[in-house]
């Protein structure tokens, strides 16, 4: 009997460990799925929102906003989790969130709302690096695929039922309970992380420090640069005073970034990121990955509603098919890269995704609904193969020290891509139009145009050119990340035995 007592503690002590930490993933997939509903959901409700509190001149700063606080806090939100634990960064950036979601639901007027946006994204970085790294902490290297696929199938219903459901709060009840929503889903978020998610406790060699200054002037240059991209082109002209003295004083600010960094004892951005080649290599990529993932998310139901007729919720299906085949193939792209390894899959998905997105232009005009949807769901799955492996690999070559921080640098350069993307891939499909209409109107005054029934045929196929435009920038995008893996990553990654 003494013999089996150990035995039977063991088993009862895994059963244990395997109940807390499914409860964990729980937790986790209610955390992204708080940060993957955010925009899609807010963004059908913008008319009730604008026509209660006003400011339709400034209302895209409730997306920019968030955007903006987002990105510039991840690297910060890294390095506090490799520094002091990912459960007091996970807990502190959930509660923040959620009182800034608060917030939103009381704000009075647009500028408050705005500044509340700004809170939630304070809140939002934390969610998305800490969760793409608790991942990492939570499963070996065999069976990380199977939560990585599970939080992209949060992001994938967040897609498609975000949207709706945000038409349904906004139309039949008010639209702050767009914001009050997320308090029950975050507060048992919270409730299993606190419960449930403890953490090996381990030898401190020394005492932490943290680097406020390089968070500080990490946050400034990025805030100014985004703004600047965010705003370029839309709010003024880009070689308008604004945007040189926006453009001036980032470029400034990443100098005093690279000093500080320097000099610090703790970095935020430590130097390592860039100077290993498969960390440098992923964050490269997956930077080209946020700047295509523009053209279809942003230019795609603009297209199916002015060239092919769509209503905008047969738009919005046209759009959301990638995300039904991007989780399915990022959940079997584990039986590629153990084959091949984790580099020629990537360089497999990115090679077709390139074709795919070449291939828009030659649809033809003004064509079917179902022929971009093919593309996209092609493209979905073109793309579950290319970052998946990526982001399971790089996080592979680090240890638990190292982990936030490297995630933390691949979500930034994906985000940052993101921003570039949107202002780069805008000023092309303006430039178009300007070309083929005499420099009459940009996208959005001619797209309403259109909706209206007040504009020729010509205008329609200004529009489809204009994002066939935008779709070969796309195609560039990804054979830029095809030739950047293929010369900076080595073949195989320098996995850590576990």
């Amino acid at each position: 009997m003494g013999s089996t007592t150990p035995a039977i503690r063991g088993g009862a002590a895994r059963q244990s460990d395997t109940g807390r930490r499914g409860a964990v993933v729980a937790a986790l997939m209610l955390a992204m799925a708080l940060a993957a509903l955010d925009s899609t959901i807010v963004a059908t409700a913008v008319p009730q929102i604008v026509g209660d509190l006003g400011g339709f001149s400034v209302f895209s700063w409730l997306f920019s906003g968030y955007l903006l606080a987002v990105t510039v806090t991840l690297p910060v939100y890294g390095k506090l989790s490799d520094t002091f634990g990912r459960k007091p960064v996970l807990v502190v950036g959930a509660a923040v969130f959620l009182l800034g979601s608060l917030l939103c639901a009381v704000a009075w007027n647009m500028a408050a709302l705005i500044a509340f946006r700004l809170v939630q994204g304070l809140g939002g970085g934390a969610l998305q690096g800490t969760v793409q790294t608790l991942a990492a902490d939570l499963y070996p290297l065999a069976e990380r695929p199977r939560i990585q696929s599970r939080l992209s199938t949060v992001w994938a219903v967040a897609a498609v039922a975000g949207p709706g459901v945000g038409g349904v709060l906004a139309a039949y009840t008010d639209w702050r309970w767009i914001f009050l929503v997320n308090l029950p889903i975050g507060a048992a978020a919270l409730w299993l992380i606190v419960r449930h998610l403890h953490e090996p406790e381990r030898r401190a060699v020394r005492r932490a420090r943290v680097d406020w200054a390089g968070a500080l002037a990490v946050f400034a240059c990025g805030g100014v640069l985004l703004t600047a991209l965010v705003q370029g082109g839309v709010a003024w002209p880009w070689l308008s005073a604004p945007s040189l003295a926006l453009f001036g004083t980032g470029l400034a600010l990443a100098a005093v970034v690279v000093v500080v960094e320097r000099r610090a004892a703790e970095p935020v951005i430590p130097g390592w990121v860039w100077r290993r080649r498969t960390i440098a290599a992923v964050n490269l990529a997956l930077g080209a990955l946020g700047l295509l993932m523009v053209a279809p998310a942003v230019f795609l139901p603009t297209y199916a509603q002015s060239v092919l007729g769509l209503a905008p919720v047969a738009a919005g299906f046209v759009l959301s098919v990638w995300t039904l085949s991007w989780p399915v193939t990022a959940a079997l792209s584990q039986h590629v890269y153990r084959r091949i390894g984790f580099r020629d899959t990537a360089l497999l998905g990115i090679g077709l995704a390139a074709l795919i997105l070449a291939a828009f232009p030659l649809l033809p005009y003004p064509g079917a609904w179902w022929q971009p949807t093919l593309l996209m769901l092609l493209l979905g799955g073109a793309l579950g193969l290319f970052q998946l492996p990526l982001i399971v690999g790089v996080q592979s070559t680090v240890g638990w020290s190292e982990r936030g921080t490297t995630t933390a640098s691949v979500l930034f350069c994906r985000q940052t891509g993101q921003t570039v993307g949107a202002s780069l891939f805008g000023a092309v499909a303006n430039g178009v139009l300007a070309a083929r209409l005499g420099g009459a109107g940009d996208l959005d005054s001619v797209t309403r145009a259109l909706r209206a029934g007040t504009a020729p045929e010509a205008t329609r196929r200004a529009i489809a050119e204009a994002v066939h435009a935008v779709y070969l920038g796309a195609a560039a995008a990804a054979a830029l990340a095809f030739v950047l893996l293929l010369l900076v990553a080595p073949r195989r990654f320098p996995v850590l035995e576990e």
